[in-house]
């Protein structure tokens, strides 16, 4: 697979080059993580949700899902567990060891 980074994913041109080479391509975007396009001024998220491409921008060690259409981080524990709608990892918050067994007092 080779991510593409700044142009237009439907100008047809990555589909030329797939049926040609037989790569897959993928458009990525800098600004966007966990499905939401960020404005690069701001950092806020921007009007225009449609330049949200592949939930996160495909960085080093992601892996692209097709059934989600997404790129995804790798994962960081092994308890972490995937959020669907973001796509992105979510690590259990450690349970502090004074409140164990706070409930029985």
């Amino acid at each position: 697979m080779f991510v593409t980074v700044g142009r237009q994913e439907d100008d047809g041109k990555e589909l030329e080059l797939c049926a040609r080479t037989g790569d897959t391509y993928r458009q990525t975007s800098y600004n966007t993580s966990g499905g939401v396009h960020y404005d690069p001024d701001t950092g806020l998220p921007s009007a225009d949700q449609s330049k949200a491409f592949r939930k996160n921008y495909a960085g080093i060690g992601y892996t692209y899902d097709p059934v989600r259409d997404a790129f995804i981080p790798p994962q960081p524990t092994p308890d972490a567990v995937l959020d669907e709608a973001t796509c992105q990892w979510v690590v259990p918050a450690p349970i502090a060891a004074d409140s164990v067994g706070a409930d029985s007092v």
